[in-house]
């Protein structure tokens, strides 16, 4: 998720002339470019949570997300309970990216007309994440229109002591770790899936860590999104790359490896640390998730696939991207 606040855009930007952009990114780097910022401002558009100072010496993580119905899930595929579920996991996910702890939640939901007996189990399958989660649910807005079910949470989040996790951080010689197994999201983990906000909390207690991100996109999309913040490139393990049992078991002509590089909304973590730190966190971990090395940081930019024959190949980033 990329968090920006139209607010606060420069002059030049609000009265620019009518621009086609293809996909999200390039909108983002546009913002980017014409962003402003304010003093309390610590880390704005191009994470996964923007960090800003309450001026008490606080720092407050802010995220924001919205599910779409048609593009995130389908009612037919989906219950109401799930959607809700995942609305507010997905921002969850993004404050554990950030090593944060999350504190309160805003729900919007427009829901289609004559369509409001689902609203009930929405929030039942929000609220109980919201409780294991220990988030507040303090306000939002509810809507009805000709339209499907579109649900957005914003969610505020805490950092304990430490400085957050960025995408910008990443070092030459890093390994690449990831939590959990990868791939084959949309045979249910997508909307099931655990945000590993304790699995954050605990990596960032044994290691220093130097770069984070969650699979939202899929890997190759996400670990791009380092190296670009980090001006670096990356050799990834083919035989390392924990496969989950659904991307063993999909379908479509493409191989579980395939899926494991490429398939979106898995919601692990992808960090990088130093080699030594790796050392000590593999050591050290003691959890049911478990912490995998994938890879390591080089110099030379772009992802490159070692195999086990010790070829190599350069991977293209075919993750997910909304497109316009």
């Amino acid at each position: 998720m990329q968090s920006w606040s139209l607010s606060r855009l420069s002059p030049s930007l609000r009265v620019l002339s009518v621009v086609e952009y293809s996909n999200e990114f390039e909108f983002i780097r546009r913002l980017r470019e014409h962003g402003v910022s304010r003093p309390e401002v610590l880390l704005g558009i191009g994470d996964d949570a923007a960090v800003v100072d309450d001026r008490a010496g606080h720092k407050t993580l802010l995220c924001t997300d919205t599910l779409m119905e048609g593009v995130h899930f389908t009612r037919e595929t989906a219950t109401p309970s799930q959607i809700g579920r995942k609305a507010l996991a997905v921002n969850l996910s993004d404050i554990a990216a950030m090593g944060g702890v999350p504190q309160y939640a805003l729900v919007s939901v427009c829901v289609p007309k004559g369509s409001s007996s689902i609203l009930n189990e929405l929030y039942r399958g929000l609220w109980e994440l919201a409780d294991e989660f220990d988030v507040a649910v303090v306000g939002g807005d509810t809507n009805s229109w000709n339209g499907p079910l579109i649900v957005s949470v914003t969610l505020t989040g805490v950092l304990k002591n430490r400085e957050p996790i960025t995408r910008s951080g990443a070092n030459k010689g890093d390994g690449i770790m990831v939590t959990g197994t990868l791939g084959g999201s949309l045979q249910g983990k997508h909307l099931d899936f655990v945000p590993r906000v304790q699995e954050a909390q605990e990596i960032l207690e044994i290691a220093n860590i130097h770069s984070m991100i969650d699979i939202s996109d899929g890997l190759t999309a996400d670990l791009a999104h380092i190296l670009e913040e980090s001006h670096l490139g990356a050799e990834l393990w083919a035989e390392k790359i924990p496969l989950s049992e659904a991307a063993k078991l999909a379908h479509g002509g493409r191989s579980p490896l395939d899926h494991a590089l490429n398939d979106g909304e898995d919601f692990e973590l992808l960090f990088t640390l130093s080699s030594v730190q790796a050392e000590k966190l593999l050591a050290e971990w003691n959890s049911d998730v478990p912490i995998t090395q994938i890879g390591e940081i080089v110099e030379n930019k772009g992802i490159q696939l070692q195999r086990k024959d010790g070829t190599t190949e350069s991977l293209s980033i075919d993750g997910w991207k909304h497109e316009f």
